[in-house]
């Protein structure tokens, strides 16, 4: 693994964080609504969008099966072509709309005692917020999504955040982070941002920097990891594993590394930079150089290696740093505090994060 070379890192301030007061809809039973056929235009808003989304967001109260149906059985054109549901939207595209029968608009009303618990607790994790866009400190232990047995997540937690409205815009997640995974979480407030950020992940513009404390220190010190990995599927949990080229399922997978600073021969503090974005890629990728990071517990498997005292058996990853072209222009640079797991062992180990990280200038590839 070669070591990287080294272009200029990008600059940017952050913006001060605005507090937002937010009314969400109620759910009492509405009157519903008969509409005839009707086009409309899209705007630059929905540019980017999926056209199912799209009558998500324009029609709340349409089941997505109907919005699929319709769309499926040609009810639905877009500048006089019948189009599938996946079909994403370009601003002022003409979009045939057939007639529907949907709820009219919900009162707004208060939010609950939980929801305002919940919209103090996003409130306490915010690192950045503005119009468009907003970046959450996830805390470890915190899902994103939702899954089997997962009722407390992020993007559930969302909801408290729509804004009022027939057509309230809802903030969706624009990446993902693993459970036990803190740090930067980018989330798009708007239909505008949500199309832009994505774009930018598409196109890996994203700059996206971990930190994690590994188990030894990687050989080289600088370096990059390129592998391909599929999904397996073990008992009742899936893992990554390193995969051959062509082979089914498989993707490739890149990521740089940088060793900051060590604690002796047994424990380094990593800096990662993921070029491609694939799941649980630096957690698999560090325990294939026969690096795993601490505490992980799916990937880390040496044995009879001990704990050092005083630390705590957690996964010590970081998404320390994100920076992506903001949506109205300008660049969007944010980064995360270490979490109280990671601030013990700094501290045990006399590491400062205010340290310089080499991986600041890895190449983008």
């Amino acid at each position: 693994m070669p070591a990287h070379t080294k272009p200029a890192p990008a600059k940017a301030a952050l913006s001060p964080r605005r507090d937002v007061i937010i009314e969400k809809p109620a759910a009492p039973e509405v009157p519903m609504v008969a509409t005839g056929v009707q086009t409309v235009t899209t705007t630059a808003d929905e540019a980017g969008m999926r056209l199912d989304r799209f009558f998500e967001a324009r029609f709340p109260g349409l089941s997505f099966s109907h919005i699929q149906r319709i769309i499926r059985k040609g009810e639905v054109r877009l500048n006089g072509r019948r189009v599938q549901p996946k079909d994403r939207l370009e601003a002022g595209q003409a979009v045939r709309i057939p007639p529907l029968t949907i709820g009219g608009p919900k009162p707004a009303v208060r939010l609950s005692a939980d929801d305002e618990k919940t919209r103090a607790f996003l409130k306490s994790i915010t690192l950045h917020e503005d119009a468009d866009v907003l970046v959450l400190n996830k805390p470890m232990g915190l899902s994103v999504q939702g899954g089997s047995g997962t009722t407390r997540h992020l993007d559930g937690m969302l909801e408290v955040l729509r804004q009022p409205g027939l057509d309230g815009q809802r903030p969706r997640l624009v990446h993902r982070l693993d459970k036990d995974t803190a740090g930067c979480l980018l989330v798009a407030k708007s239909r505008y941002a949500a199309a832009a950020l994505a774009k930018t992940f598409r196109s890996r513009s994203a700059r996206k920097i971990y930190w994690a404390l590994t188990a030894g220190v990687p050989k080289p010190r600088q370096g990059r990891i390129s592998t391909f990995l599929a999904k397996e599927e073990r008992e009742e949990e899936s893992f990554m594993r390193i995969a051959k080229h062509g082979e089914e399922g498989a993707s490739h997978a890149v990521t740089y590394y940088a060793v900051v600073e060590t604690a002796g021969s047994a424990l380094a503090w990593v800096s990662l930079k993921p070029v491609t974005g694939r799941t649980h890629q630096l957690r698999a990728h560090m325990a294939h150089v026969e690096n795993p990071i601490v505490g992980d517990p799916k990937y880390f498997q040496i044995e009879n290696w001990e704990l050092p005292g005083g630390m705590q058996n957690r996964l010590h990853l970081l998404a320390r740093r994100i920076a992506v072209p903001h949506p109205r222009g300008g660049v969007l640079d944010v980064t995360a505090p270490l979490p109280p797991h990671m601030q013990q062992s700094w501290s045990l180990l006399g590491f400062d994060a205010a340290r310089y990280d080499p991986i600041v200038e890895a190449p983008e590839e």
